[in-house]
């Protein structure tokens, strides 16, 4: 098990442990990838101790309860997490559960990004933004959405936007005129993607500002970023939670147009014009 706040937190405590107690610490550091799913009743069953003792054991750790040791868990291997592991999570999920489950998970995901996002970094990220010469955007797979709708109004505000993907041309092929004047955003969440990772590693080579947009200061992509701005996508089940993701690229969306408030509404007014004449929207005409 890879060095994390929860394993510093086993180790600082495990002399002090009881027998129950130890016993429930060496089988989540040996099996987490097991642990990661198991209820604290199933948990306590495997090493021979009381569902209580269990709940005790995250206590102690610091943890509100069992649900939080068990996220935190989760959080140690979500980027080795296979499809059918991210499935078998989901199976103690009642059908009659999935709406407020997944609505509540949201809801939470986009309360604890709202209280850790430091806006001062936020406000460093859109700076960045408006003085670059030119915008890279990269998300490709699950983060691909994010970085389209990212890339779609940022078009509208600014003529400097390329978003990046992973298509026919090379992703490289892509960034060969990336500078030191320019910016790259790179957007990824567990599993993350390697070709954004290659992306973001190959843009700093250049000297270009890096900004990545991801789930947490772990992140191999804050290996190689200047600034980073982090949304919660804990997941309830193997569908990616992308709903702070997008309120977190939304906040930056409004903060720059905020910034270009005159030139966009210029734009959006010869926009407006073309789209009744095309009628692009239902009831234009």
């Amino acid at each position: 098990m890879e060095k994390t706040e929860l394993t510093a937190k086993i180790e600082e405590r495990y002399k002090k442990m009881s027998k129950g107690h130890k016993r429930i610490a060496d089988y989540i550091m040996q099996n987490y990838d097991k642990a990661a799913f198991m209820t604290a009743n199933r948990l306590g069953g495997k090493v021979g101790v009381s569902e209580s003792t269990v709940v005790r054991f995250a206590d102690s750790l610091g943890y509100d309860g069992y649900p939080q040791l068990q996220r935190a868990i989760q959080e140690v291997i979500r980027n080795k997490l296979t499809t059918v592991q991210l499935i078998e999570m989901t199976g103690e999920l009642k059908e009659q559960e999935v709406l407020s489950k997944v609505l509540k998970g949201d809801v939470d995901n986009i309360r604890t990004t709202l209280s850790e996002l430091d806006p001062a970094v936020f406000d460093q990220v859109v700076s960045a933004v408006l003085g670059a010469d030119k915008v890279y955007i990269m998300g490709v797979r699950s983060a691909a959405p994010l970085s389209q709708f990212m890339g779609y109004y940022l078009d509208f505000m600014m003529r400097n936007v390329r978003t990046v993907n992973s298509g026919i041309s090379d992703v490289f092929e892509q960034l060969i005129h990336i500078t030191k004047n320019d910016v790259f955003i790179g957007i990824s969440f567990p599993r993350y993607s390697n070709r954004t990772i290659e992306g973001m590693r190959f843009a700093a080579s250049r000297g270009a500002k890096c900004i990545a947009i991801t789930d947490s200061s772990a992140s191999p992509l804050c290996e190689h970023c200047d600034l980073s701005l982090c949304a919660k996508s804990n997941m309830t089940s193997f569908v990616d939670s992308l709903v702070a993701p997008f309120s977190l690229v939304n906040a930056m969306i409004v903060a720059i147009g905020l910034k270009k408030k005159e030139q966009i509404s210029a734009s959006f007014a010869e926009l407006e014009k073309i789209w009744i004449e095309h009628n692009v929207y239902a009831g234009g005409k």
